[in-house]
C-alpha cells in the first residue's frame, strides 16, 4: 500500500505517529519559513507542513509542486497550532520528513473546489476533475448508500435480484427505443430496454414469485432536468398480490429509505386518486407540501355577466396566503407568465383581499364587493391573502392552474426540500385518445390490467375505464409507478385490439408472452421507482445529472468521450448499414 493512513481519518489519537499519506495536492501556501500543503482524497483533506529551517531542500522541493500533482508524504502526526474545527482532520498536521511526486498534473481546467470556476459544459468535458469534487463525491456516496439499503430491504422481503437481458427486442408502444444492429442477422435489430416489463412478467409466470433488480434502462427521448437516455430503475415485481398488497410492500422500502439515510420517519402515505389529484391540483403528482389546493367558482361567479366567465366549462382559483400586497408589476408578471405558449392561458383574474375588508379585483366591473367577498368566503380566504382565478375547457385550465399553484410556491418559497410529502397516486386512466393517430393508447403499457369493476366498460366506452396502477409521488416528483398486470390471455387480446393491434401484429411482438401466459400465469404486479430521481430528491436537487457519474448533457452527448460518434466504413459493412448524407 503507498498509504498507511487516507486524509479523512487522522486526529489527535494520532499525535506522535508516523504515517504516509498519498493523494492530490489541493493547494499551497508558502508563509515565510513555512510552507503548508493540503492534501486531499475521497475521504477528505489533511495539511502537510515543511519548515525551511529544518530541511530548507525539502521544503524548496515542496513549493514547486502545481495543483492536482499526486503524491506520497511520509511525516509526523503534529498538533496544530491554529486549529480548524471545520475540518475533521483539522487539529492535526503532518510534519513531512519525505515525500515523493507519484504523477504530475497539468494546471486543471478549473478550479477543484467545492464552489469551481468552471461552467457545466467545461465541468462536463472533463468529468474526471469534476468528480473529485466534494459536492459530487458526496452525491455519489449518497447513491451508493441508497443503493446498499435498498438491497438489505428487498432481501429482508425475500426478494431476488435476477438479471435481465439488455438487447432485446424492439416494440412500438412507448418512448422511441434504441436500436442496435445485429452483425450475425442481416439486416435484424436488437432494442435497448425501456423497462424489464415482458421478463418480469415471465419471471412471475416460472414461479419466481419475488424479483427486483437496479437495472440500466434507455428510451430515446428529449432530455430535461430530470432525465437522461439512460437511467437506473428499482424495478420490482410480485406474484399472488393484490394492489394493495404491493403499495404496502414499497411504502415499507420508502420508510426504510427514509429512516436509514435521511433519519425521518413518515408518518403517511396518504392514497389519492387521479381524478382528486387533477380536480384539486391540476396535476397527478401533486406536490402537498404547500397548500392553494383547487377551489371551483362556477356556481358563485357564472352567469353573471362577465362573459369570459360564462362561457367557460370550468371556473377555478387557488388562494395565495398573503399575497394582497403584490404590485402591479408582478400581477402583470403572473399574467404574463400564465400567457406563456407552454402553459396556454388566455388571462388571468385576481383578487385582492384588502387589510380594511374590502376587495379589489381585475374585474371589478362586472362583480361587485358582496359578490367578491362570496369568491373569498368560498376559498376560505383571509385579509391580506390573493385569490388567482383561471377560467375555460375543464381538463385544460385545470393543468394551467397547477402550473401556476407551483410557480406561486416558487415565488413564495414554499418548497422545503427538507420536507417531505409522499403519497400514492391511483386510479389512472387506462387509456389515453391520441387524435393524430386516431386510436386509443396505453397510458403506462398494454399489459395494465384495468379495474375489475370497469372491465366492461373496455366493450362499450374504453376512455372511461380506470386502470389498476398506481404512482408513488414524492414532493411533486414521480419516484416510479406500477400496476397490476394482465395474466389472463383472453383479457390481454382484447386489449392488444383496444389498442390498435392485429392479431398478426400483437403475435409478432408479444407472442412470447401471450403464449406464457398459457402456461399457468399467476396473478401478479409490479412497480419500477426512477432511482436517479430519488437520489436526487433526497440529495436536494431537481436534477439528476449530479447524481450520475458520467451523465449526457441536454442534447443527449457525452462531451467527455465525444459521444456519439461515426463508425468506420469497416463496421458499418460488418453491419450491412449505409451513412445516408445530408
Amino acid at each position: 500500500m503507498l498509504r498507511t493512513h487516507t486524509c479523512g481519518e487522522l486526529n489527535m489519537k494520532n499525535v506522535g505517529e508516523k504515517t504516509t499519506l498519498s493523494g492530490w495536492v489541493q493547494k499551497s501556501r508558502d508563509l515565510g519559513g513555512m510552507t503548508f500543503i493540503d492534501l486531499r482524497d475521497r475521504y477528505g483533506i489533511t495539511q502537510l507542513v515543511f519548515n525551511l529551517e529544518t530541511d530548507k531542500e525539502l521544503c524548496m522541493k515542496a513549493r514547486k509542486l502545481g495543483r492536482e500533482f499526486v503524491i506520497q508524504a511520509m511525516g509526523v502526526v503534529e498538533e496544530r497550532s491554529n486549529k480548524n474545527l471545520k475540518m475533521p482532520t483539522g487539529e492535526i498536521e503532518i510534519a513531512v520528513t519525505d515525500f515523493k511526486i507519484l504523477n504530475e498534473s497539468k494546471t486543471p481546467p478549473f478550479t477543484i473546489e467545492d464552489e469551481s470556476d468552471g461552467g457545466d459544459e467545461l465541468r462536463m468535458k472533463y468529468r474526471y476533475l469534476d468528480l473529485r469534487r466534494n459536492p459530487l463525491r458526496r452525491n455519489l456516496e449518497l447513491r451508493h448508500r441508497m443503493s446498499i439499503e435498498t438491497r438489505k430491504y428487498m432481501d429482508s422481503q425475500r426478494f431476488l435480484e435476477i438479471e435481465t437481458p439488455y438487447l432485446i427486442k424492439s416494440t412500438p408502444e412507448g418512448a422511441r427505443d434504441f436500436v442496435v444492429p445485429s452483425r450475425m442477422n442481416k439486416n435484424q435489430f436488437y432494442a435497448l430496454p425501456q423497462s424489464p416489463q415482458t421478463f418480469k412478467q415471465l419471471l412471475m409466470v416460472a414461479g419466481y414469485d419475488r424479483y427486483y433488480q437496479l437495472v440500466k434502462c434507455f428510451r430515446d427521448e428529449d432530455l430535461r432536468a430530470d432525465r437522461q437516455p439512460e437511467f437506473t430503475q428499482i424495478d420490482c415485481e410480485m406474484a399472488f398480490v393484490e394492489q394493495e398488497d404491493i403499495l404496502n410492500t414499497f411504502e415499507g422500502l420508502a420508510r426504510h429509505l427514509f429512516k436509514e439515510i435521511k433519519g425521518i420517519d413518515v408518518a403517511e402515505f396518504p392514497r389519492m386518486t387521479y381524478a382528486d389529484a387533477m380536480k384539486n391540483y391540476g396535476i397527478d403528482k401533486p406536490d402537498l407540501r404547500f397548500e392553494m389546493k383547487f377551489v371551483e367558482l362556477n356556481d358563485v361567479a357564472k352567469n353573471k355577466g362577465f362573459q369570459v366567465f360564462d362561457d367557460s366549462e370550468l371556473i377555478v382559483g387557488i388562494c395565495a396566503k398573503k399575497c394582497a400586497e403584490y404590485t402591479r408589476k408582478q400581477l402583470d408578471a403572473l399574467i404574463d407568465f400564465v400567457k406563456k405558449p407552454q402553459i396556454g392561458a388566455k388571462g388571468l383574474v385576481y383578487v385582492k383581499c384588502n387589510d380594511d375588508g374590502t376587495f379589489k379585483s381585475s374585474v371589478d366591473k362586472f362583480f361587485d364587493q358582496e359578490a367578491l367577498k362570496t369568491w373569498a368566503k368560498k376559498m376560505n380566504a383571509k385579509t391580506g391573502d390573493l385569490l388567482l382565478v383561471l377560467s375555460g375547457e375543464t381538463e385544460r385550465v385545470q393543468k394551467q392552474l397547477g402550473e401556476l399553484r407551483i410557480e406561486m410556491a416558487n415565488q413564495l418559497g414554499l418548497k422545503d426540500p427538507n420536507n417531505f410529502k409522499p403519497l400514492w397516486v391511483v386510479d389512472f386512466p387506462l387509456l389515453e385518445w391520441d387524435e393524430e393517430s386516431g386510436r386509443f393508447h396505453a397510458m403506462h403499457h398494454p399489459f395494465t390490467s384495468p379495474k375489475k369493476e370497469d372491465i366492461e366498460l373496455l366493450s362499450t366506452d374504453p376512455g372511461k375505464v380506470r386502470a389498476n396502477a398506481y404512482d408513488m409521488v414524492i414532493n411533486g416528483v414521480e419516484i416510479g409507478g406500477g400496476s397490476i398486470r394482465i395474466f389472463n390471455k383472453d383479457l390481454q387480446k382484447k386489449m392488444f385490439k383496444i389498442l390498435g393491434f392485429t392479431d398478426e401484429d400483437a403475435q409478432a411482438q408479444f407472442g412470447f408472452l401471450m403464449n406464457a401466459f398459457e402456461f399457468g400465469a399467476p396473478p401478479h404486479g409490479g412497480v419500477a421507482f426512477g432511482f436517479d430521481r430519488w437520489v436526487a430528491l433526497f440529495g436536494g436537487s431537481d436534477s439528476i445529472r449530479d447524481y450520475i457519474a458520467f451523465p449526457k448533457n441536454n442534447a443527449g452527448r457525452d462531451q467527455m468521450i465525444d459521444s456519439p460518434s461515426q463508425i468506420s466504413q469497416v463496421q458499418l459493412d460488418e453491419l450491412s448499414l449505409k451513412l445516408i448524407k445530408d
